[in-house]
């Protein structure tokens, strides 16, 4: 049992309390990795024990009501720091968190502890939360993804490749009927899915549910001509979570396999509720990420999209956007591929030449799908399969509408594509090298393959990575 202390009003500095560089981290504690840029007149100690304890436990001065409860049981613990080679004044610190401090089953929760008010001190220049560690007996309170991956191919009955999706485009504008038209040209050319954008919700020019009919509609009549199992991810996003359900219960009434929400601009809550109502009911949930690079795209600030996509993978999603890498949105290759393992794989190794700063186990947490979608065309599919593998969906937009002889024949280029890379890729050919002849020798039989190759021949998307990973860090400490 802990020994009481006597009460000693005054400010002391947070390190007194809060730094510990002997603890030794337990397995039920969440770990938090900061990049952490004091101010010029703060040591690295001060300030990372001023992230953990306003993160936890502690305040600016000392309150006598710290005698009425055992704060070494609930305090975190900065423990440890590196210097980030080759930036100014910035290190990586590293706090434990004792699982007490979290509700069970609620990222909100977390999310108000860990990123509340810590972000706006003025100990620190700037703080970005880089990782996680999930401990398995938090990661148990979750029911995670509403299906999964192996759920999802058995439902949809497609099996041993990426599934091909595309965004209705544009994305905004077109009466409902219309909209229906273009997803049937989509499908029926050889698409699985296609989708709302983020920002289609239920505006003047086509409301919500007129949309919805004429969607469904276009899905039952390509299933009829193709044979294949189709969707449309129906976005159920809305200004209340009554009528974000409301819209749901209707999808479900008219039997779409499938809807979307916008989880960080509805929220954790709202979000979470959703992916409940989708494993009752027996729907998939496709979840964009629309507001994540105001969160996660500067270096030195926010927090690290790996983050927001572990808390996904906990609260439960059945896709997720990831960026592409070769497309037109921001994305390191190493980080997204990290990304990707963090949302399928049942346990991830620690490697911080990925970004990643601590094992993950996932305790049998059903895996999620990521989403390539940004910018991509036919040319692109060989790294596209290179990057991330068959258990991924391809969702292309422009790269299907943009196609000279209209979407349909741009969804017809995109399967071709797709299998013929994947043949490829199952007889052991090299796509690095050998991409270009794959795609030429497929287009010599697919006249709108070909079509599209020359359309988007000199297209691509090379700028600067802004999120780029840091070398690895030695440690200081």
């Amino acid at each position: 049992m802990a020994v009481k202390k006597k009460f000693e009003a005054g400010v002391k500095e947070y390190k007194a309390t809060y730094y510990d560089p002997h603890y030794t981290p337990k397995d039920t504690d969440v770990l938090a990795a900061f990049r952490i840029t004091p101010q010029d007149n703060v040591d690295i100690e001060e300030a990372g024990a001023a992230v953990a304890a306003e993160s936890s436990t502690g305040t600016w001065t000392t309150v006598w009501s710290d005698m009425l409860t055992n704060l070494d049981r609930y305090q975190a613990r900065f423990y440890h720091y590196e210097r980030v080679p080759g930036a100014d004044n910035q290190y990586i610190g590293y706090i434990a968190y004792p699982l007490d401090l979290f509700e069970e089953g609620s990222v909100v929760n977390m999310m108000t502890s860990i990123i509340g008010n810590v972000f706006g001190m003025k100990a620190v220049k700037a703080l970005r939360l880089e990782d996680l560690r999930l401990p398995v007996a938090y990661v148990k309170t979750f029911q995670g993804p509403p299906n999964g991956i192996q759920v999802e191919r058995d439902k949809l009955n497609k099996y041993g490749r990426p599934l091909l999706g595309c965004t209705i485009k544009p994305k905004l504008g077109l009466s409902a009927k219309n909209y229906g038209r273009v997803v049937y040209e989509c499908l029926v050319g050889g698409l699985d899915f296609t989708k709302d954008d983020e920002n289609i919700n239920s505006q003047p020019f086509m409301r919500w549910r007129d949309r919805y009919l004429f969607v469904q509609e276009a899905i039952e009549k390509a299933e009829a001509e193709t044979g294949e199992r189709k969707g449309h991810y129906l976005n159920v996003t809305a200004g209340t979570f009554e009528e974000m359900i409301k819209r749901a219960e209707f999808a479900k009434e008219i039997g779409t396999p499938i809807i979307m929400a916008d989880y960080l601009t509805i929220g954790f809550t709202a979000y979470q509720s959703l992916s409940h109502w989708c494993r009752d009911n027996g729907l998939l949930l496709h979840v964009h990420r629309a507001m994540h690079a105001v969160i996660d795209r500067q270096k030195n600030h926010g927090v690290h999209f790996r983050v927001l996509a572990k808390w996904l993978r906990l609260v439960g999603g059945d896709h997720l956007h990831v960026g592409t890498v070769v497309g037109k949105l921001e994305g390191d290759r190493a980080a997204t591929i990290a990304v990707c393992d963090l949302l399928r794989e049942d346990s991830v190794k620690a490697d911080k030449s990925r970004g990643l700063y601590f094992d993950q186990e996932w305790a049998s947490l059903p895996a999620v799908m990521p989403v390539a979608s940004g910018g991509i065309h036919v040319w692109h599919f060989p790294d596209l399969l290179t990057i991330f593998g068959d258990d991924a969906v391809l969702q292309f937009g422009g790269g299907t509408h943009g196609h000279p002889w209209g979407s349909r024949a741009g969804a017809t280029a995109n399967r071709v594509a797709l299998e013929a890379v994947v043949q490829a890729r199952n007889e052991g050919r090299d796509l690095a090298n050998e991409g270009r002849d794959i795609l030429t020798d497929a287009a010599r039989t697919c006249p709108e393959l070909k079509a599209a190759m020359e359309t988007w021949k000199d297209i691509t998307f090379d700028f600067e990575t802004v999120d780029t990973l840091d070398p690895v860090a030695t440690p200081t400490r």
